[in-house]
């Protein structure tokens, strides 16, 4: 295990000597969401320099970034004459670029002045490539196509890869990276992510790999320290769309998707939800029902410890968004999607590395903070109308 810590402003200009002296990383990527992180550092003054606000923290794994973005606390600190007499102790808390991206709203008219932002403008992109539409809010919105001041500095988009399937979006003032994941679930359940190069950050879209005949995980070939599995109802098996009502009108169009073989094995589940459109002409009503059962999806849980091995590392030979295999002790093998991946590490104890596999709600967070991001998230779309 070889980690380096380093200091760069926005620029990504290197600040100073790697970060030495560390005690305590944790660190975990997510599939389409921003990374989080801590470190903890003696607070020495050639420190303490670099942990300005603006600056970023770039953690390098065996000579390959493993994740860099800003830092948002920049300087947790601490000291104590009975347990620290020293200079003291800080903790960093940071985050990856996709952190930044995730501070924009959808505008409706991207090329316009916020004062110029109309009430009853959408910014609509029907039947279109999934890749395509997230590459294309994301760059008229923070990216080299966006209004001078929306500009994330050193933000470009890599070259298109070709991924992902059609699909439509309605939007105006909700989050943007809510909106990419919407269109990246339904448009063939395709990854984006953020990617420290030599001269920038570049924004890509991927298509995840199935690796289940080859990033597998078991007792037996010794790179599974320990595993949690849980198997949980579908939150929804049938989205029930209303579109939006129509001043003066008795109709409304509905549009209903489901999952029969969901409703089959475990029983069946209704959620209401209210579309963004009147109708279903260019598939709106249809593509945001689709979003909300792939997000609904019966849950497989399966948080694991893993030992990197030779023939298998993780953010080398499997990563976000790839389909691994993992053999329980009893028998049974779970298939599923690489949720998360989180880096553990002390000087002393070397490094540990988890990963979450599971459906699109899988996750370590509990029941209620889960509840709460679902809920800003329909608010969100309720106040932009």
């Amino acid at each position: 295990m070889t980690i380096q810590l380093l200091v760069t402003d926005g620029d990504l200009a290197v600040q100073g000597d790697p970060l030495d002296g560390w005690t305590d990383l944790d660190a975990t990527k997510r599939f389409n969401e921003p990374a989080s992180g801590t470190v903890q550092l003696p607070a020495t003054p050639e420190v303490m320099a670099q942990l300005q606000p603006g600056n970023r923290l770039v953690v390098i794994r065996d000579g390959q970034v493993w994740t860099a973005g800003p830092m948002e606390i920049p300087t947790d600190y601490s000291w104590s004459v009975d347990q620290d007499p020293g200079d003291g102790s800080v903790t960093v808390a940071f985050s990856d670029d996709l952190a930044v991206i995730a501070g924009f709203i959808t505008w409706p008219a991207p090329a316009s002045a916020w004062t110029s932002q109309q009430g009853n403008t959408w910014r609509q992109l029907n039947t279109a490539n999934s890749e395509t539409i997230i590459r294309t809010l994301v760059n008229e919105n923070c990216g080299p196509g966006a209004l001078p001041a929306r500009r994330i500095p050193n933000l470009t988009l890599a070259a298109a890869a070709g991924v992902g399937t059609t699909t439509t979006v309605r939007t105006r003032f909700e989050p943007l990276l809510e909106v990419s994941r919407r269109v990246a679930i339904d448009g063939g359940r395709i990854g984006f992510r953020t990617q420290q190069t030599a001269t920038g950050i570049e924004f890509s879209c991927y298509a995840p790999a199935d690796l289940t005949g080859t990033a597998r995980f078991s007792l037996g070939l010794g790179n599974l320290r320990s595993l949690q599995y849980k198997a949980s109802a579908p939150a929804a098996t049938h989205v029930l769309v209303a579109g939006s009502e129509t001043e003066g009108s008795t109709t409304r169009a509905f549009v209903e998707r489901s999952d029969a073989a969901a409703a089959a094995a475990w029983w069946r589940v209704e959620r209401y939800l209210d579309g963004s459109s009147e109708t279903d002409a260019e598939g709106e009503l249809t593509a945001a029902g689709s979003a909300e059962l792939g997000e609904s999806a019966a849950p497989v849980e399966l948080a694991t410890v893993t030992v990197d091995t030779p023939d298998l590392r993780a953010g080398v030979d499997y990563d976000l968004g790839d389909r691994v295999s993992v053999a329980l002790p009893h028998g049974l093998e779970v298939t599923d999607v690489v949720r998360s991946i989180h880096l553990q590490a002390t000087p002393d104890s070397g490094e540990y590395v988890s990963a979450v596999v599971g459906s699109p709600t899988a996750t370590t967070d509990p029941q209620m903070v889960r509840l709460v991001r679902t809920l800003t998230r329909r608010l969100g779309r309720l106040e932009a109308r």
